[in-house]
Formats: structure tokens, C-alpha cells, sequence
């Protein structure tokens, strides 16, 4: 069992940057390919939003999110980071961070392991 715990989340202005943080335990950090999904408000889905290898060496992104988002690991702190700037208010969702031993891009299947979701709201 893996058990992931966000924080970093909360109230920001439109334009302003965020950091958000997830803490993993459970197995082996390095094994797990970790990402980012968000869900805004009213929307049935979870959206892709970032993913990265356990290695840290290859990372994915929606076209939509390359260029304000930016994920990055510490697999000596057992933590994946999710670096988000120029934030709209349509960034406005909670934020859950996801783990799976199966893939390195865990966007391709549906992950096993998710945390509880940290809230992020951008004020206009």
C-alpha cells in the first residue's frame, strides 16, 4: 500500500505561482511513477495534469499544461512537486497527487495509489 499526502494548496491571486508538495510512503519511491490530476469544481472527471518517471528523468504533460506547469521529484525526500505559475482562475480545482508501480507515465492507465487532494483557488 502507498500512502500519499499533499499540501501546498490554497487561496491565490490570478498570476501568482503555486508549489504544491506530495509526500509518498508506503513502497520504494523511486519505483513509483507520480503524477498530478486535478478536478474543478462541477466536473465529473479528474483531469491530467502531470507525470513523472521514477528515475525523474522523463516527465509528460498535456499540451494545455506544458507551459505553466512543471513537475519534478526528490527521491531522497520521497517527494514529487508540482511548480505552477502564471495561475488562472480556471486553475481553480483540487489537486490530487497519484502513484503507480506499473508505468513510469502513470497518465496512461488509470493509478492505483491517489492522496486525499489539496484545494487550490485562483481569485481573479
Amino acid at each position: 500500500q502507498v500512502h500519499l499526502v499533499e499540501s501546498g494548496g490554497g487561496l491565490v491571486q490570478a498570476g501568482d505561482s503555486l508549489r504544491l508538495s506530495c509526500v509518498a510512503s508506503g513502497r520504494t519511491f523511486s519505483d513509483l511513477g507520480m503524477g498530478w490530476f486535478r478536478q474543478a469544481p462541477g466536473k465529473e472527471n479528474r483531469e491530467f495534469v502531470a507525470s513523472i518517471s521514477g528515475s525523474g528523468g522523463n516527465t509528460y504533460y498535456p499540451d494545455s499544461k506544458r507551459a505553466r506547469f512543471t513537475i519534478s521529484r526528490d527521491n531522497a525526500k520521497n517527494t514529487v512537486y508540482l511548480q505552477m505559475s502564471s495561475l488562472r482562475p480556471e486553475d481553480t480545482a483540487v489537486y490530487y497527487c497519484a502513484a503507480d508501480l506499473r508505468a513510469d507515465n502513470i497518465a496512461s492507465l488509470y493509478p492505483d495509489y491517489w492522496g486525499q487532494g489539496t484545494q487550490v483557488t485562483v481569485s481573479s
